[in-house]
């Protein structure tokens, strides 16, 4: 069983640690950090929004937000399934709505000479914070049933207007990141003696005998920095840069529980005589120093940095139109090295692509106390076809937005939006890959999802 049980460790850690980087522009990651710029499609980097929420979008145009301190959240309803080619069954994602808060905190302070304006402030947001979860019973349960990226980030920030008319600003991103995978182990594919697989014996392929459970914890930091210009009275830039960033699990723990399967050896084999429960047979694999007993393994990644660079017009008075273009440099995400306490190291190779996300929002102000917002956008899909899986069943995407703002009083304002994701259906599979060089074969059905996102921000101007 030796061979299948690196299989299955390589396996379990990588799909578990290669969640949160595949989360940052697509899969898991969570680009709603605001109301506000949530109803315009996230076009967020050229023209603040007045909740703080530039400590995410564009850490400069903090120095263009009024003193103010906002909590909101974004409540993510995601649906999809995937359908098998040959039997034609479809599989649900399990029916869940994940809460994914924001908090920030600007003050401005008054400054001399050719420093027109100071500001502070801190964000803490989850950009990672969504989770994947299908029924013990679905037939990728051998990847992964249960996927969770729970990511808290803590960003003090900065920034500077100069001359009135551009703005720049610095943040610090400490990232306090935990991920878990929950997979099922296949009897049918391990080996009961030397050459001789279980499947070779008449188990059924399909058949539980462990459920695998990785969990691991790590903190890391990062920058945010970014500029902004007011060129004319109608025409404000932006851009924003993410740094990227090496995150190191140094501690996580590979835990294998034994799941029952109630079968017996049907015939003799050296060693093991017929009528052999194989629930006995296998028990010593779970054993205290045994090859799935409680484990640590190691591994770092690199998170790819990201370049956002925005525009904002204003047409008419109380229009404004948005645009923003988003390069995310996923292609230095290739390969993870993993390290395990009592199995042989593993390469996993991933081979994103770069990505690019365009975003188009507007908004009418309809009168000084309520402003209406919609906005769309779209990106292609950075994994490549043989890394879609239950895991990260990641594909291009479109979608629209639509929000109001509207203030209470002379010091509250309450924002709201609402999110419909449309992930374009992807050719995906629900086994492991079996060869050195993939190929279009090992796709097995096809993959869909779609997703509503419900946002609401209150802030208090003081």
């Amino acid at each position: 069983m030796r061979a299948s049980r690196v299989r299955l460790a390589a396996v379990l850690l990588a799909a578990a640690l290669l969640g949160p980087p595949s989360a940052a522009g697509q899969g898991f990651g969570v680009y709603e950090q605001g109301a506000c710029v949530m109803g315009r499609a996230g076009t967020g980097v050229a023209s603040p929004c007045a909740d703080g929420s530039s400590i995410f979008f564009n850490p400069a145009n903090i120095a263009a937000t009024p003193d103010v301190v906002s909590v909101g959240g974004t409540l993510i309803l995601p649906r999809g399934g995937f359908t098998n080619d040959v039997t034609g069954i479809r599989g649900d994602l399990e029916d869940k709505v994940y809460p994914v808060p924001n908090v920030y905190l600007v003050k401005r302070f008054a400054g001399r000479g050719a420093v027109d304006r100071i500001a502070a402030g801190i964000g803490l947001f989850a950009p990672y914070g969504l989770e994947t979860q299908w029924p013990t019973t679905f037939e990728g349960r051998f990847l992964g049933y249960k996927s969770v990226i729970r990511a808290l980030y803590v960003q003090p920030t900065a920034a500077v207007r100069i001359l009135d008319r551009v703005s720049l600003g610095a943040g610090l991103d400490v990232d306090f990141a935990h991920v878990e995978l929950r997979q099922r182990v296949d009897l049918s594919a391990q080996e009961a003696a030397p050459g001789v697989t279980f499947a070779a014996l008449g188990v059924a392929p399909g058949t539980d005998f462990a459920d695998a459970d990785l969990s691991a914890n790590a903190t890391k930091l990062g920058f945010h920095l970014g500029a902004s210009a007011r060129v004319a009275d109608w025409l404000d830039v932006g851009v924003r840069y993410l740094s990227r960033q090496t995150v190191s699990f140094d501690d996580g723990d590979v835990r294998f529980a034994q799941v029952s399967t109630g079968l017996v050896v049907p015939a003799d084999l050296p060693g093991i005589p017929a009528g052999t429960p194989i629930d006995q047979l296998v028990a010593p694999e779970f054993a205290p120093g045994g090859p799935l007993s409680e484990q640590r393994a190691t591994t770092r990644i690199r998170l790819p940095d990201q370049l956002v660079m925005g525009v904002a017009v204003t047409p008419i008075p109380r229009l404004r139109l948005l645009g923003d273009l988003q390069y995310t440099h996923w292609k230095v995400f290739d390969q993870v090295v993993i390290d395990f306490e009592r199995l042989p190291q593993q390469v996993l190779r991933q081979d994103n692509d770069d990505v690019w996300d365009f975003r188009v929002g507007g908004e009418y102000d309809v009168r000084p106390s309520l402003t209406l917002r919609g906005g769309w956008y779209t990106h292609d899909a950075a994994e490549p076809f043989y890394a879609v899986t239950p895991n990260l069943p990641e594909g291009g995407r479109t979608s629209f937005t639509v929000g109001l703002g509207a203030r209470a009083g002379a010091r509250f304002r309450i924002d709201a939006a609402y999110q419909y994701i449309d992930q374009a259906d992807r050719r995906g599979r629900t086994v492991p890959l079996t060869a050195v060089n993939p190929t279009p074969a090992v796709n097995n059905g096809l993959y869909t999802f779609h997703a509503h996102l419900f946002g609401a921000t209150l802030s208090y101007l003081f």
